[in-house]
C-alpha cells in the first residue's frame, strides 16, 4: 500500500473512505470495504482542536497503516492535521480535498462522520454533492452492542481484551519500544521485554495477560509491580515464552488475547515466582489455542 501526504497526492479518480479510523474496528472495516483509497488524519483532530478531550488512541499510526493495508487498500492519503486545516469549512474540505485534490468518484463514510469547521459537515451534505456518489455506512453492532472506538477503549482499560477483540475483529495490539528495566525479571528466571505506555496510547488495565509478541506466545504483566514497591509508574512487562534474545531498542507489537488475573502483591518472592510459572503455562495454552488469531 502506498502512503501519501495529502499535499503529494496526484489527482486521479478514486473511491475514497474518509475517517480517523482509530482502531480500524469492524465498523471502520465496513466503511473501508470497496474503497481503493483511505483518507485519514494525523494527528487525531481532537489533539489539535481540543487537546484536553483527545482520546487515548487504540493504534499507533504505524499499526493503523498496517491494518488498513491488510484490507487490500491501494493508497493511504494522510492529512497533516493542524490549526489551518481545522479552520476549513466543510465546503472547502470537499472542494479542495475530495474533488480537486483526490478527484473522488465515490466517497464512503460512517453515518456519524462530521467534518469541517465546527463539525458542520455531515453525511447529508456529502450526499448533496453531485461530483461523487456517497455511501453512508450505518452504525455496526455486535451482539446488540454498538461498535465504536470509545467503547473499545473502555473495554481495554477495564482489561476485557476478549470483548475488545470481538469489536476490533482481532486482538487489541499495543506497539512500543523496548526499554531498559531493572532486570528483576531476569533475576527471577523470567526475563521480560519492557514497554512504558505513551501518554497518547490506550493500554489494558492492570493485570496479567496471555498475549503474543511478534507472533510468539507471551505472558504479560501490566502494572506497577506491587510486590517490589519500586515507585515506578506503569510498565508493561512481556515475558516471551521459550525466547531469550535481547530486544532492547526494538519496536515490538503485543497482541493481548486474554486476561489471566489481576495484579496483586505477594507475601514473598517465592510465592510470586510460583504464580509467574503458573501464569506462563496458562498463557502458553491460550496462545496455542489462539495461534490462528493475529493482527498485522
Amino acid at each position: 500500500m502506498k502512503v501519501t501526504p495529502l499535499t503529494e497526492a496526484a489527482p486521479r479518480p478514486r473511491q475514497v473512505a474518509v475517517g480517523t479510523f482509530d482502531g480500524v474496528h469492524l465498523g471502520h472495516r465496513e466503511v473501508i470495504r470497496g474503497s481503493d483509497t483511505v483518507l485519514t488524519f494525523d494527528p487525531h483532530p481532537l489533539q489539535v482542536i481540543h487537546p484536553g478531550a483527545a482520546p487515548k488512541l487504540l493504534d499507533s499510526f504505524a499499526l493503523k497503516r498496517d491494518l488498513i493495508a491488510s484490507l487490500g487498500v491501494a493508497e493511504l492519503v494522510v492529512v497533516p492535521f493542524d490549526r489551518d486545516f481545522a479552520a476549513r469549512t466543510h465546503q472547502q474540505f470537499v472542494d479542495a480535498v475530495l474533488v480537486a485534490g483526490l478527484e473522488a468518484t465515490h466517497v464512503s463514510v460512517g453515518e456519524n462522520f462530521r467534518f469541517g469547521r465546527a463539525a458542520r459537515g455531515d453525511a447529508d451534505y456529502l450526499r448533496s454533492r453531485p461530483e461523487f456518489e456517497t455511501r453512508v455506512v450505518p452504525i455496526v453492532e455486535v451482539e446488540g452492542e454498538t461498535v465504536s472506538s470509545s467503547h473499545i477503549r473502555a473495554l481495554v482499560a477495564a482489561g476485557d481484551v476478549v470483548a475488545a477483540a470481538r469489536f476490533l475483529g482481532a486482538p487489541f495490539t499495543l506497539e512500543g519500544e523496548v526499554v531498559e528495566g531493572d532486570r528483576r525479571g531476569r533475576e527471577l528466571g523470567m526475563p521480560t521485554a519492557n514497554l512504558v505506555p505513551g501518554d497518547r496510547l490506550a493500554y489494558p488495565g492492570h493485570g496479567v495477560y496471555a498475549a503474543t509478541v511478534q507472533g510468539r506466545p507471551a505472558a504479560v504483566n501490566v502494572g506497577v509491580r506491587p510486590t517490589f514497591e519500586s515507585g515506578r509508574g506503569v510498565v508493561i512487562e512481556a515475558h516471551l515464552i521459550d525466547f531469550d534474545d535481547d530486544l532492547y531498542g526494538q519496536t515490538i507489537r503485543i497482541s493481548f488475547l486474554a486476561r489471566l488475573r489481576g495484579e496483586r502483591r505477594f507475601d514473598s518472592v517465592e510465592a510470586l515466582v510460583d504464580q509467574m510459572h503458573a501464569d506462563v503455562e496458562e498463557a502458553r495454552m491460550i496462545c496455542a489455542a489462539a495461534a490462528s488469531v493475529s493482527r498485522p
